[in-house]
């Protein structure tokens, strides 16, 4: 059995705008037939299959003669709106070819930070998955606005992964997966087939280039590949604009690159959510000992450890827990909002009540509302 070569259950799989939109920017439908092909056949063999599709705003901008991605959110909104139908009625109508239902999803990222929300959406794609129906997911571009964006699909595809437990996040692109260096600039880069260990060195060779007509990048693919490996989630990065890429991905046959998730194993759904769901509202800098506490310890954030306070947030949100090299490496759920922080800012918990008149909690952040995170 080679790398690639493991037990499928639940797959998902995401596609770039590239890929499925010509250079004039019609619908390539010899892509997509291909795609719903090897998608359905998988979904008949008993594999879970969830599609993660980009191309709403790219097969819009045509209409409204635009060659570029545009720079205004009401014109990605309004080419949104136009390509959107367009993409899910030829995805419905060429996986219909091979007696696949499928069903459109369209998500904010305000879906995924509201728990009640996150949960329904998970209750709706397993109910879809459990009728042999593929949900075929895309940002909610009508609607998103800076606030409850993503920022892209790539994203979006590795939060389905732990929305779902999925075991496997395939994401396809326009080259063979990540490279020593950019292989379109440089002739003697080397793809890298098996990523152990996702480090910051391997976050600095993808570099953060972007597609004319898409927001994402090798940068965002990675990533993604973070945000799915805290749920022991195995990521894929492959060409897809190969024949029958998805399945020889699976068999083992592809040049692709296959990044591994962490040994340290999967957090819990909540944690998940805490971690890669929300959003930071802002950040807490904390001292050498409070990181060491935290990330070594397993112990809870304490106002004695925390040295700044940067933005506004209140009791609930979710704020970065960086270092004083600018590092972050957490991500959790305060008890006290920035301006009650910044009066007991490096105080012992016995001085909170003095100082704030009460005292709800002696931690800052419980550790079981601290996510750490990856590449530490």
């Amino acid at each position: 059995m080679t790398q690639s070569q493991r037990p499928v259950q639940r797959l998902v799989v995401k596609i770039g705008s590239g890929l499925i939109r010509t250079p004039e920017g019609r619908l390539n439908e010899d892509a997509v037939r291909q795609y719903a092909k090897q998608l359905a056949t998988l979904r008949k063999q008993g594999v879970e299959v969830i599609l993660v599709s980009s191309g709403a705003i790219a097969l819009g901008l045509p209409v409204l003669q635009q060659q570029r991605m545009p720079r205004t959110i009401a014109l990605q909104q309004a080419a949104a709106a136009i390509g959107q139908s367009h993409l899910i009625r030829n995805y419905e109508r060429l996986f219909g070819r091979f007696d696949q239902q499928v069903a459109q999803i369209l998500l904010t990222h305000a879906d995924l930070r509201d728990r009640g929300r996150y949960l329904n959406a998970r209750n709706t794609l397993q109910t879809l998955i459990a009728y042999n129906v593929i949900p075929i997911i895309n940002e909610n571009d009508t609607v998103s606005v800076d606030e409850i964006r993503f920022g892209d699909n790539d994203s979006l595809s590795a939060m389905v992964c732990n929305l779902i437990d999925a075991d496997t996040l395939m994401i396809l692109t326009d080259i063979d997966g990540l490279y020593s260096a950019d292989p379109r600039l440089d002739p003697d880069a080397v793809l890298i087939p098996v990523v152990e260990n996702l480090d910051r060195r391997i976050e600095a060779l993808a570099g953060r280039t972007t597609h004319a007509t898409g927001r994402g990048g090798m940068y965002s693919k990675i990533q993604a590949a973070k945000i799915a490996g805290a749920s022991g989630i195995h990521t894929y990065i492959a060409n897809g604009l190969k024949p029958d890429i998805i399945t020889q991905v699976l068999d083992g046959e592809a040049r692709c690159t296959h990044i591994h998730p962490p040994v340290a194993g999967k957090l819990s759904s909540r944690k998940r959510w805490i971690g890669y769901a929300l959003k930071a509202k802002g950040t807490i800098v904390v001292d050498d000992g409070a990181k060491h506490a935290l990330t070594i310890q397993g112990k809870s954030l304490l106002p004695s450890g925390i040295i700044e306070i940067r933005e506004d947030f209140d009791f609930g949100d979710a704020v970065y827990c960086t270092d004083a090299s600018e590092t972050r490496f957490a991500q959790g759920l305060v008890n006290y909002s920035s301006q009650e922080l910044l009066a007991i800012i490096g105080q012992h918990t016995s001085r909170i009540e003095t100082i704030l008149g009460q005292k709800a909690y002696d931690e800052v952040i419980h550790r079981d509302n601290l996510v750490l995170l990856s590449s530490v």
